[in-house]
Order: C-alpha cells, then sequence, then structure tokens
C-alpha cells in the first residue's frame, strides 16, 4: 500500500558558522540526509535535493518523502538444511530458536526454500520488513549526517536549562545550535538533535528580519518566507550569484573598471552575509604609488573588499564592500570601511619604503640567520646550492653568457624573505624581490627571475617568462626534491609540507612545455651533487625514489591530457632521457596505433622480446650467408631497406614518420615467424637468427615500447 507523501524541510540553526568551511558544509549535511533517506526507501528514487547554508544555517529541502516507507520482502538465508532439518524432515532445536528469533512460527518449516549456497543445501526463507516511520528514520538520517560533517574543529557549549532534552547539558558541535527545524510538508517531525527538539520556527537576519521568531507553515515556502520576513538568501549558490551581479553592477555604473576576478574570495564573502548589498568604496589615490599586488593582497586578505581594476588591469583608487546590511542612508557603512582599509594601506605603503632603504644585496648575509630545515642548515645554505646548481643547468643549456644574470638571481631570490613587506604578507614572496630588484637597479631579466623563480606555483600557473627564471626555478625546486628525498621526508597520503607533488609537476612542465634539451638522469645527478655529505651516501637510493616519484606525476599529468594507458605505457617503459620528446613520442605512437598493420607488429614485437628475454648474450649481429630460408633472407632485405630510413627519421626527431616506415615490415615479419624456426638445434644458425631480432627489436623498440599496444 503506498504511503503518502510529501516534501521534507530540515533546518539546524546555529551561530555564525566558519566561512571556508560553510558551502561544503552546506553540502555534506544536505547530501549525507538524503541519500540516508532513500536508502530507507523514505525518499523516492526521483527524489530531488535542494542545499541551503548561510552564516546562521544548514538546511535541506528533500522532494517526495513518505511518512512511511513501504514494506519490503526479503529472502533471509537461516542455516544448512542438514542442521536446520532433522531425517524426518521437522525442525531441529537450532532452526526452532532461529525462526523464534524473527518472531516466525515453526508451522512455516514446510514453506521454507532449499537452495545451494556455496557447497551446501540452504534453508531460506521470505519475510516481510516493515517500511521504517518517518520519525525513526529521520532520526536516525539526522544523526548520520550531523557526525559526518567536515567540521575544521570541535566546540564544546552548554545548552540553556529550559531548553535541554533529557540527558543533555554539553553540546560538541563546530558552533552553537539554537534551533532545529523539521517539517513533512506542513506537519512537524518529532525528531531531536544536539540538546534539541524539532519546531517549524527558525531566526531571520540577525538585523534586519521583519520579526525575530520566523514560522514555517510548509516546507515549499522556506525560501519565499526566509527572503520576505528574515531577510535571508538561503542557497548559497543563489546568494553568490546575487553578489556576483551586484558587482558588475557596480562596476558598470562606475564606469571604465571591473572587479577582480577571485572565486575563493567570492565564496568566503557569500559564507560571511545573509542578504547581500555591494556598496561602492575609495581610498586615497597616493596609495597606488604601492605595489598594486600589496593593495590587493591587503585589501582581500584582511578586509574581504573586492578592488577594482582599470581596462589594463591597473588597480584603481575604488573598491566594492559586500555589506550584511542594507541601510537606507549608507554613508555611515561606507565611510567607515574607508576609515578601516587606510591605516592597512599606510602599513603596506610605510613597510614598502622602509624595505627599499636596504638593498637586496645587503640582505645576502641575513640568510645565514633564517632556518631552513635543521638537516639541511639555513637559507644561506640552500642559497649557494641553488646558485651553483643554476650554474650546472645554464651550462647544460649552452647558456653561457647568461652565468652572470643566473647566480645573480639564484643569490638574491630568497633575499625578500627579509623584508617588512614579505613577513606581513608572505604570498608576495617573489613579486617583491622582483619590485627591490628594479629598484636597486638590476637588470629585468634578474628581476623577472627572482619573481618567477616560485612558478608554477599551483596546477595551470604560468612558467617563469624567461630562460634566467626557468633555469632558477628549475634549480630552486631540484635542490628542494633532492634534499627532502636526501633525509627521508617524503609526502605520505593527503600529507605533503614540502609540496613536494608540486615540485615536480612544476618541474615537468617547465621541461615538457619550454621543450628544454635536458637530459633528466643528468639533471638529477648534477642536483645530488651540489649538497656534499649533507644527505645519503648512495645517490642510487636518493636519485632512483625521486625519478619514480616524479615518473608518477608524469603519468598522471599524460592522464590528465587523455592519453590512453597502453600509450603511456609504451613511452615511458623506454624511460626516456629528455621530457620534452614524450609528448611528439605519445603522438607518433597513437598515429601508428591507428595503422592497419599495429597490432601486427605489436603482436610480434612482444612475442620477440619475449623469446629474447630467455637467452642472454644476444648481440645484434647478423651473418647473411647462414640464412637458410626464404623468409629469413627475405624479412633481412626488408629491414636493409627500411631501417635505415627509420633510423635516420628517429635521429631527426619524426617519431611519427619513423614508426609509420616500420609499418613496412609487417609482411616480412609475419612470414619470418610462419616460416623460420628460431631455436634451431645448431648453434651458430640459432644465434644469427636470435641476432636478426635483436637488430629488429632495437629498432622497433626507439620510439617506444610497441609491445605495451599488443592486445
Amino acid at each position: 500500500m503506498m504511503t503518502q507523501n510529501a516534501n521534507l524541510l530540515v533546518e539546524i540553526f546555529v551561530e555564525e558558522l566558519p566561512p571556508k568551511a560553510l558551502n561544503q558544509l552546506g553540502e555534506a549535511f544536505a547530501t549525507v540526509l538524503h541519500q540516508h533517506l532513500k536508502t530507507m526507501g523514505l525518499a523516492s528514487a526521483t527524489s530531488q535535493l535542494q542545499v541551503f547554508a548561510s552564516p546562521r544555517r544548514l538546511a535541506a529541502h528533500i522532494s517526495d518523502v513518505a511518512k512511511r516507507a513501504n514494506d519490503v520482502q526479503i529472502e533471509q538465508k537461516l542455516m544448512p538444511v542438514s542442521v536446520g532439518l532433522d531425517q524426518s524432515g521437522l525442525a531441529t532445536p537450532a532452526l526452532q530458536k532461529k525462526l523464534q528469533a524473527l518472531s516466525l512460527d515453526v508451522s512455516v518449516v514446510s514453506q521454507l526454500k532449499q537452495k545451494m549456497d556455496g557447497k551446501s543445501l540452504t534453508l531460506f526463507v521470505d519475510s516481510m520488513v516493515k517500511g521504517v516511520e518517518l520519525q525513526m528514520g529521520l532520526q536516525k538520517a539526522l544523526e548520520e549526517s550531523l557526525s559526518k560533517l567536515p567540521i575544521p574543529k570541535l566546540m564544546t557549549y552548554q545548552l540553556e536549562k529550559d531548553c535541554e532534552l533529557p540527558g543533555w547539558s554539553s553540546v560538541h558541535f563546530v558552533r552553537p545550535v539554537h534551533g532545529l527545524l523539521a517539517l513533512h510538508g506542513s506537519d512537524v517531525v518529532a525528531v531531536h538533535a544536539l540538546g534539541l527538539q524539532a519546531s517549524n520556527t527558525t531566526q531571520g537576519h540577525r538585523f534586519e528580519a521583519l520579526k525575530p521568531v520566523i514560522v514555517i507553515e510548509h516546507a515549499d515556502v522556506y525560501v519565499q518566507v526566509m527572503a520576505k520576513e528574515g531577510a535571508v538568501i538561503a542557497s548559497f549558490a543563489k546568494r553568490r550569484e546575487e553578489i556576483r551581479t551586484q558587482l558588475e553592477m557596480a562596476a558598470k555604473q562606475i564606469g571604465g573598471v571591473k572587479p577582480i576576478d577571485d572565486e575563493a574570495l567570492l565564496n568566503e564573502v557569500t559564507a560571511l552575509v545573509e542578504r547581500p548589498k555591494v556598496m561602492v568604496c575609495g581610498f586615497e589615490k597616493e596609495f597606488l604609488s604601492v605595489p598594486q599586488e600589496c593593495l590587493i593582497l591587503t585589501m582581500k586578505a584582511n578586509q574581504k573588499y573586492f578592488p577594482l581594476l582599470d581596462e589594463s588591469g591597473r588597480l584603481t583608487h575604488q573598491f566594492l564592500v559586500v555589506s550584511n546590511i542594507n541601510p537606507s542612508d549608507p554613508s555611515a557603512v561606507i565611510s567607515g570601511n574607508q576609515r578601516v582599509v587606510r591605516p592597512r594601506l599606510a602599513d603596506a605603503q610605510f613597510f614598502f619604503d622602509q624595505d627599499r632603504k636596504k638593498t637586496l644585496a645587503s640582505r645576502v648575509d641575513g640568510l645565514k640567520q633564517v632556518v631552513y630545515h635543521n638537516k639541511l642548515g639555513t637559507q644561506g645554505d640552500r642559497m649557494l646550492r641553488v646558485k651553483a646548481l643554476a650554474t650546472k643547468i645554464a651550462m647544460m643549456l649552452g647558456e653561457d653568457a647568461m652565468v652572470a644574470s643566473v647566480e645573480s638571481a639564484a643569490q638574491l631570490a630568497k633575499t625578500d624573505l627579509l623584508t617588512d613587506m614579505v613577513g606581513e604578507f608572505p604570498e608576495l614572496q617573489g613579486i617583491m624581490g622582483g619590485y627591490y630588484a628594479r629598484h636597486d637597479g638590476l637588470s629585468d631579466s634578474v628581476a623577472w627571475a627572482i619573481e618567477d623563480h616560485y612558478k608554477p606555483r599551483f596546477a595551470g600557473d604560468e612558467l617563469p617568462r624567461q630562460t634566467v627564471g626557468l633555469v632558477v626555478a628549475l634549480a630552486d625546486k631540484l635542490e628542494t626534491l633532492i634534499g627532502m628525498f636526501g633525509i627521508g621526508s617524503l609526502p605520505s597520503g593527503e600529507k605533503d609540507p614540502f609540496a613536494l607533488r608540486r615540485h615536480a609537476l612544476g618541474v615537468i612542465r617547465m621541461l615538457v612545455e619550454k621543450n628544454l634539451n635536458l637530459p633528466w638522469g643528468e639533471l638529477l645527478h648534477e642536483a645530488y651533487g651540489v649538497f656534499g655529505p649533507l644527505i645519503n651516501s648512495d645517490e642510487a637510493q636518493v636519485v632512483a625514489p625521486l625519478r619514480s616519484f616524479m615518473e608518477d606525476r608524469l603519468t598522471g599529468q599524460l592522464r590528465e591530457q587523455a592519453y590512453g594507458a597502453k600509450e603511456i605505457e609504451a613511452v615511458l617503459a623506454l624511460k626516456p632521457e629528455l621530457l620534452c620528446d614524450v609528448t611528439k613520442r605519445l603522438s607518433a605512437v597513437r598515429a601508428f596505433s591507428q595503422l592497419p598493420q599495429a597490432a601486427a607488429l605489436a603482436a610480434a614485437n612482444k612475442r620477440i622480446g619475449n623469446v629474447l628475454k630467455k637467452v642472454e648474450g644476444v648481440t645484434a649481429v647478423v651473418n647473411e650467408k647462414l640464412f637458410q630460408e626464404s623468409a629469413e633472407k627475405n624479412l633481412y632485405a626488408q629491414m636493409q631497406l627500411i631501417l635505415p630510413k627509420a633510423d635516420a627519421l628517429f635521429q631527426s626527431g619524426d617519431y611519427t614518420a619513423c614508426l609509420q616506415t616500420l609499418a613496412g615490415l609487417r609482411e616480412s615479419v609475419d612470414a619470418y615467424f610462419d616460416g623460420v624456426m628460431v631455436n634451431a638445434p645448431e648453434e651458430n644458425l640459432r644465434n644469427n637468427r636470435l641476432g636478426q631480432l635483436k637488430l629488429l627489436h632495437n629498432s622497433m623498440n626507439r620510439v617506444a615500447d610497441l609491445s605495451s599496444l599488443a592486445t
């Protein structure tokens, strides 16, 4: 029998939630609640979920929820027939006890099913399980949802005596909870949580609600009532879009400006307000003499303001504030925000002026006083290692003329860590070094290198703009990787305190995307060499696991670029030294795999590899006078014709044409395996045939291990 369905609304009303976690908390609360109601059969298969999250509430609207779930017939396993029935087919005491526990009469024995379960004939019974009532099911789902919330940090608080449920006095939750609402249609569901009993009331905006207590008459009117009477936009997504729209409209009214594009800031501000109102503020233009990165950061990080940029991307003296109140006269709010930001900007200006009184070069000795790692010395020690490695990389690239610039940039790259500005805003390290380098009269290439040597800072970030910066960035990241692997400080699970995964991906991206002719093994060897006795004395024990770690990052990156697993395996199996070649090899393999000859050649290549694995000391030497079969003569003739062309194409870097040329061997290879017995009893004949296969195998696997493509 169908039960009555209606839409369900659940809300917990709390004190202001952590803004950076709000959206995640809202999604987790609603999703787990919905999933559990579905699992219990209370929410239908087509039930829809609406998630609500504001600074003071987490809520979920779930459609098509039953008052009681439908009864479900299940088949329950009892016990083996040999245990449950005696020789006369009557229930044994063990079966009688089991049936009694299930509230079943012994008379059902004749209705029991007998089926094979594994190797034994087993008794099963069909029974009807009553559907769970909404009150009980929602109680379980609510408890489960609250227990699984990704709460950053729990707090403990005491309930007021007049609102305690029996057994409740202290509560552990992310913030104090003051209300619980649960409505099935217009009916209150009698659930409880965190010491509170559910009702149909809540509270609206802290300052602008029309009444102190908001009554929700029906689950489906929540959004409208909260907006009208509570002055709250309950949906996080709709509130965010409202803020975005108001920001764009305010910028349009000013003209010639646009708000800074920062999704993280937009999300955080959305989590701070319940009914947003955007207002235009400004500061004195004199502050624009300070680098705009400093002003933008202080406005965003400290005040949650949206700086306004002109059409060329330069900071203007105006900014936008997202207020949580909408007074008839906004002048007090505007002047208050302008008054608050002014000291922040003045501090930035002071730091900038003070820092420029000392050159970066004068700060180099100070790096000796800054501990980098207790096993790896100071920032001064690290600077010397990066400088030495950067010099070697420049020489490996054949850029001897820029060695002086590389050494200067490497020596000064970390000195801005000692400035007041970076001390206040660590996010500006590198950026401020670039500004101070230009103030000191250093070249643009050195200034850019100082600024860029942290790049790429995150996935998708741009790479260093010039070769000097590229070299210093490579040296900086390789020094970190070798150093941490050398002392055994490796990433584990989700923990990566030294961002080694990001550093590895950064090195890979620079080598690949900048097409750098730098052999991977030589780079790691040179990086190991700058440490001396500080790290593990066995180079292989440091470099081998690091290379494997970086290969894993490379594999993951290539998969994200939509290359197939077999294609990647085929290329990386050869452990190519030049990463800048990897994508070219992958493209060649992809083109080759689409040829009609590809499958047969890949299978043959795998067969050849298996044959050669079983013998030792095979050399790629062939004596034509020992040929006996026409198939081996024909294959060798084709090899003489095709292999030189393929080798030349390989040397020129045309990997695609190289593999396509090798495809011409398919018929000769097939005929060879049909007509030639490789393991001939005569040793000289056998070795000659193995030598021919070795020669063929070497040429076929220069671009990639084609056997990896075999099915």
